[in-house]
């Protein structure tokens, strides 16, 4: 597992335990190398970005039971692929972002103004 600093160098705080997310299914946007996906950006559920991630195919928004997954509603926290958050973005779709429970290694991809941005967790 990568250092886990969020994109501001400090301690990565926990994104969500209800519903339990993360790549390791721990609850923090932790990530490693086999995390192909960059699972790393602590997003706060919309509707508008939930109906465009399902018409990007990918649905989060119904259960998926065989899996533990009870699906996503406006207001859950879930760590979403960097790129995914990048499409949405660009598309004006983006969710708001816990900027502390984000990992730092999401930078690769994402600037961190836009993410400030998009911050529920900065004043």
């Amino acid at each position: 597992m990568y250092e886990s600093l969020n994109v501001l160098g400090t301690a990565l705080e926990e994104c969500s335990t209800q519903p339990i997310t993360g790549f390791f299914r721990d609850g923090s946007c932790n990530t490693h190398k086999q995390d192909v996906g960059s699972h790393t950006v602590c997003a706060v559920m919309t509707q508008a970005f939930l109906e465009f991630s399902r018409s990007q195919g990918n649905d989060l928004m119904t259960p998926v039971p065989e899996y533990g997954f009870p699906g996503l509603k406006p207001g859950d926290q879930w760590c979403l692929c960097a790129a995914r958050w990048r499409e949405a973005f660009d598309a004006g779709k983006a969710p708001r972002v816990r900027v502390l429970a984000t990992h730092q290694d999401c930078l690769r991809i994402l600037d961190l103004a836009d993410l400030k941005q998009h911050a529920v967790d900065l004043s």
